[in-house]
């Protein structure tokens, strides 16, 4: 044990550069495996706790007022029901702010479907403009109770007594309006119901909703949610970090197992006759497979404590969703058992990639093998000899021959070395496509920068004339935006016209053609995988009561509603129902205009007619991902250092042998420091060519399958600039260059006497 203990502390002297790598490699690797559980517990903890707590309806129901609702408690398979509750649809505004709301009348708490009060307090009858918003809505109009809303276009005033939390869809502007609960009597024109089911088996949902629609009847139903997509919106981003999170930290560690691999078999390589003395002297070959095991074992285990350690003391500290996300996480009942799982499953990783090459030490025989004078894989090629007979330098040609003689050993080389940069480039495509939303948002499914909604107070060509008026307006593209039940009315989708057939709507098609002809769309990717069509097919669905057929031309990236979307011309539907009137303008900006300040600029012209919203990047929530790709970049540059220096001590140890041969031909020790520093450089490169060539297809693949696995379609995968690429390989091929000129030059410079000794 001591000897082995001696053993492990003087490579450990030797090699202590690449130690620190593999701890800090393996602490980036394991912190970044335990931030990505803890997204993935963020992104649905907090929804399925108030779910449960309230109680909430797996299946909500919006209905038209007539509609009798209370004929949905006895479907089979309902357990509870809440509601029916009239509804009326209005427009909000506090403290400068305005959002669009369903105001809910409910005379007391429901227990189905029950909001749970945050702040302030529920309904009370002497308070009757009294209301309680949903805390995403509060948040929106940065109101607290206490404070006062009041509804553009109306004298009327409401007063906030509560915030609440509720599972159903949040508020997202422009998209899903707000949730607000008030008295019956505060509902003065309601233009509608709703209905909350909760079921005995919650896998029934579309069952219950087509039992649903066959009782009340299709034109009595607007629109349906379910708790699965309640669900889904909740998760949001969160889940979307965590998966990134998660696969580039599983890459990295097989990545850092290679790299191990790889440092473990050149240094016996390199060491054989060490090996052979201990040995003779009495080591076993388990003995010797376990100087090498436990040594990085040790290391692993290091790394893995470390950012165990510093994730539960420091994780809630980090700013932003990273330090909510570990601070709900920790409070999860599988906490502790995770915090434990995840580094052992690292540390045996590695410790099983470093017991497969440590096991090749305890195969070395007592006695060395001599090498073979003349290796059939070191004689020079033909392309090598006329290489030199043109005058080449020979450091160049004899540095390319020795970096690519052996071709197992070289390719494999060049394989580990490529793992972590293709990573990177995967992590630099994941970076510009979030770029490309900032920048270009019409080419990724955003157009326009505005949506506007008109009262119908305000006519079609005023509302028009208004918004063109102003001078940073392009265009305002008038449309309208409704529910639709789908083919066996299980769910509802958003149907749209947008444009006319002089003017049409600029979609961003990533597949087919623009819809130009009557009775003809676009769809999202979302509304495919949930008709089960493609580009091409007929669709039918239903508008209230009215059927609407469109022919599918085209597929559009639509980043909103889960890419469940389809899209024609207003004059499509028109067709279909003439008294149709837009209500709903998408507005195109000059290039240079700032959205916010054409937006108050809009709102104050409208005196109170126009709800003016900015257009929702979805990029935004992905902000966290730029420090998640510079972080993943380094953990896998860390990576990649380990396994250049491996390459670098491995060419240099094999060179020795070659020393005395070329010096006796005539190079000088600078020569024989650029073969070692040529060999190394060229196999940085094809290490660099390899994974551009399989990086970019692999992070398109990754990045259009998870555009397609969210609704927004593929498409949206945008790589990295082609400066980029050179400078990332520039650094990587001039990096390893630098890396092996100062070893290289020392061992060209050594005595004749130690080269003797090293080669016996």
């Amino acid at each position: 044990m001591r000897a082995t203990l001696r053993w492990a502390h003087s490579d450990l002297r030797t090699h202590r550069g690449e130690a620190l790598f593999l701890v800090l490699a393996t602490a980036g690797i394991v912190a970044s495996l335990l931030l990505a559980t803890a997204l993935f517990g963020y992104a649905t903890n907090p929804w399925q706790r108030i779910f449960t707590q309230a109680r909430g309806a797996h299946v909500t129901l919006h209905t038209t007022a007539p509609a009798d609702a209370a004929k949905l408690a006895h479907l089979d398979g309902v357990e509870s029901v809440a509601g029916p509750y009239p509804t009326a649809a209005v427009t909000l505004a506090a403290r400068g702010n305005r959002a669009s709301a369903e105001l809910r009348g409910t005379a007391e708490q429901p227990e189905t479907g029950r909001p749970l009060i945050t702040s302030g307090g529920w309904l009370d009858p002497a308070t009757p403009d009294g209301v309680v918003l949903e805390s995403s809505l509060a948040r929106a109009l940065l109101t607290t109770p206490g404070d006062t809303l009041t509804l553009p276009g109306t004298a009327r005033k409401l007063t906030v007594v509560g915030v609440a939390d509720s599972a159903e869809p949040r508020y997202r502007p422009g998209e899903q309006p707000g949730l607000v609960w008030a008295l019956p009597s505060a509902v003065t024109d309601p233009d509608g119901q709703v209905t909350g089911l909760r079921l005995t088996d919650p896998a029934d949902t579309e069952y219950a909703v087509q039992r649903a629609v066959t009782v009340l009847g299709s034109g009595a139903i607007g629109e349906v949610s379910t708790w699965q997509q309640a669900r889904a919106e909740a998760q949001g981003d969160n889940r979307l970090l965590g998966q990134v999170l998660g696969l580039f930290g599983l890459g990295a560690l097989v990545a850092a197992g290679f790299a191990v691999h790889g440092a473990i078999s050149t240094r016996i390589r390199g060491h054989l006759r060490d090996i052979s003395v201990l040995k003779a002297i009495g080591f076993t070959p388990g003995q010797v497979v376990r100087v090498f095991l436990l040594q990085h074992l040790g290391y692993a285990l290091l790394g893995a404590v470390a950012a165990a350690a510093l994730a539960e003391a420091l994780g809630s500290g980090i700013p932003g969703r990273f330090g909510d996300a570990v601070g709900v996480w920790q409070g999860l009942p599988g906490h502790t058992v995770t915090l434990f799982v995840v580094p052992v499953g690292a540390v045996l990783f590695i410790g099983a990639t470093t017991g497969l090459a440590a096991w090749r030490a305890g195969r070395v025989p007592p006695v060395p093998v001599p090498r073979p004078a003349a290796p059939e894989a070191g004689r020079l090629t033909g392309v090598a000899r006329r290489a030199l007979g043109a005058r080449v330098p020979p450091a160049l040609v004899l540095g390319w021959h020795k970096a690519f003689t052996r071709r197992p050993r070289a390719l494999g080389t060049v394989a580990r070395l490529a793992l972590p940069l293709l990573l990177i480039v995967t992590a630099l495509s994941a970076w510009s496509t979030i770029d490309r939303f900032h920048s270009g948002p019409e080419h990724m499914g955003l157009p326009t920068a505005l949506s506007i909604r008109a009262d119908a107070s305000l006519g079609d060509r005023e509302a028009r004339a208004l918004l063109e008026r102003d001078p940073q307006v392009a265009a305002a593209h008038p449309g309208v935006e409704v529910a639709a039940l789908v083919p066996g009315q299980t769910a509802t989708i958003a149907l749209r016209g947008f444009g006319t057939h002089q003017e049409p709507y600029p979609f961003t098609l990533a597949e087919g053609r623009a819809a130009h002809g009557p009775d003809e769309a676009v769809a999202g990717q979302g509304l495919l995988d949930l008709l089960h069509v493609r580009v091409g097919d007929w669709v039918r669905m239903t508008v209230g009561d009215r059927p609407q057929i469109l022919h599918i031309v085209g597929r559009s990236i639509e980043p909103e509603n889960a890419g469940r979307v389809i899209s024609t011309s207003l004059d499509t539907l028109r067709g279909n129902d003439p008294d149709l009137e837009p209500a709903l303008y998408q507005l195109r900006l000059k290039p240079g205009a700032d959205p916010r300040t054409v937006a108050d600029r809009l709102t104050s012209a409208g005196d109170g007619h126009l709800d003016v919203h900015t257009v929702t990047d979805p990029a935004d929530g992905l902000s966290p991902l730029r420090a998640v790709v510079v972080g993943l970049i380094a953990v896998l540059a860390l990576i990649g250092l380990i396994e250049l220096l491996t390459v670098i001590g491995g060419t240099v140890r094999e060179g020795e042998r070659d020393l005395l041969a070329l010096k006796a031909i005539g190079l000088t020790p600078r020569q024989i420091t650029a073969i070692t520093v040529t060999a190394t450089s060229c196999t940085a490169l094809a290490a660099v060519l390899v994974a551009m060539g399989l990086g970019l297809p692999l992070a398109h693949w990754l990045i259009d399958a998870q555009g397609r696995s969210s609704g927004i379609g593929a498409g949206i995968a945008r790589g990295p600039s082609p400066a980029l690429l050179v400078l990332l390989g520039a650094a990587a091929v001039l990096g390893a260059a630098a890396l092996a000129a100062l070893p290289a030059a020392r061992s060209a410079r050594r005595r004749l006497a130690d080269t003797l000794s090293a080669v016996a």
